[in-house]
């Protein structure tokens, strides 16, 4: 039996990002299946790639790699003509793969399900689709996209991959009820991005990660680890960095692992202090993402005050998680519900910086509490969130879907 996975940024756990379709693709390997994923080539394993298309085997896994340069530093036009290509070029190689049985698409972008729609209708192939985020309503909200005759087309696009998916995954509560708006809900899932309790845990803080990347051994540390764009909140904390710096204290530390267009916004920032530290370490490879958080105190996880960020299911929650570290959220949404139940973290309002600056002096003068929260961290990402939990329930829909 064979899958075809179309994810765009399929990366392995030597790259910096997400590693879900990854982790999907080889227990999927462990139950037989031969498993082909379509992803672009913007990444470690394809930077260097010549050919436009181009096919190889990665740790088992059957990968064609569509050469298609992207960066959250783009702008709509460039990011709507990478989406383009990818769609483009992935539908003819999609329809050109023979004895497929399933297509599994992921989004973002919602243009993923092109390709399965088209291999459905002519080959009538079966697809599952599976919502990372909610589009077109994201960047219609984000006021990426304006146009009112180009969101009714989307929007008809959404509603139509929907309606003809065999079944749909989602990430998150809310993501799952703006799906239901169209669809039956038995027809749709719910299983969240993974925590990784192999590759995130506690152990003793090492010096010598400090010394690798020019951490101080002393501060108490913040750690963000992600995208640093438009709608991941780096206004806010910039915001509460620039209080704390006013209260002259001189043993907190910022440590922001992650590219995007707010990352300029970051540098001039930290020119201008003389109290707090911000170290900014860039993309980091998973095993380096590990060492680093683990020299932290507390993990950050923040959005831009946008309603329908609120349905995100984001991967730095969960490894925090793993990583056995507390976090400060300021989504008033299922990472709310997340770190409030279980405490393991802080909710803090969006609309108020001094919120963020309270939760950070509380933590900081409060060990007791940050280990506390810490331990019930992890014991909520090896007991729900783990990827081995979550692989498994995945690929159980897809092979009822076969």
């Amino acid at each position: 039996m064979k899958i075809l996975y179309i994810q765009q940024y399929f990366k392995t756990p030597r790259e910096a990002g997400s590693t879900r379709s990854y982790w999907i693709s080889k227990e999927l390997l462990k139950r037989g299946y031969k498993v082909t994923v379509v992803c672009h080539a913007n990444t470690l394993l394809g930077q260097n790639q010549k050919k436009i298309i181009d096919r190889r085997n990665v740790d088992g896994i059957d990968v064609i790699f569509i050469r298609n340069a992207y960066s959250n530093n783009m702008n709509a036009l460039q990011r709507m003509w990478s989406f383009s290509k990818f769609m483009f070029l992935c539908t003819f190689v999609t329809l050109k793969e023979r004895n497929i049985n399933l297509v599994f698409a992921s989004s973002t972008p919602l243009t993923v399900a092109f390709p399965a729609l088209l291999k459905k209708w002519i080959h009538n192939t079966k697809f599952v689709f599976e919502v990372r985020d909610l589009w077109p309503e994201a960047p219609i909200q984000l006021g990426v996209i304006k146009n009112k005759f180009f969101i009714k087309f989307l929007r008809w696009f959404e509603q139509t991959t929907y309606r003809n998916a065999e079944h749909i995954i989602t990430l998150s509560p809310g993501m799952r009820e703006g799906v239901e708006r169209y669809v039956p809900s038995e027809k749709v899932s719910m299983i969240p991005n993974m925590a990784k309790i192999h590759e995130f845990w506690i152990r003793e803080r090492a010096q010598a990660v400090n010394e690798q990347f020019g951490l101080s051994n002393k501060s108490f540390k913040i750690v963000y680890f992600g995208t640093l764009g438009m709608a991941n909140g780096i206004d806010y904390l910039i915001q509460g960095i620039t209080l704390i710096e006013s209260r002259n204290i001189k043993d907190i530390e910022f440590v922001f692992m992650g590219e995007g267009i707010k990352k300029d916004d970051l540098k001039l920032l930290r020119e201008g202090l003389s109290n707090v530290k911000i170290s900014i370490l860039g993309r980091q490879p998973m095993e380096n993402v590990s060492k680093i958080v683990n020299n932290c105190d507390v993990s950050v996880c923040t959005f831009s005050d946008v309603p329908i960020l609120k349905t995100n299911s984001p991967n730095k929650l969960f490894d925090a998680l793993s990583a056995g570290k507390p976090t400060i959220v300021n989504s008033d949404g299922w990472t709310k519900e997340i770190v409030e139940i279980y405490e393991c973290g802080i909710y803090v309002d969006p609309k108020q910086p001094e919120a963020f600056v309270d939760a950070v002096m509380l933590f900081r003068r409060d060990t007791d509490m940050v280990t506390r929260m810490g331990q019930n961290a992890r014991l909520l990402a090896e007991s729900k969130f783990d990827k081995g939990i979550l692989c498994r329930q995945l690929a159980d829909v897809l092979e009822n879907e076969l």
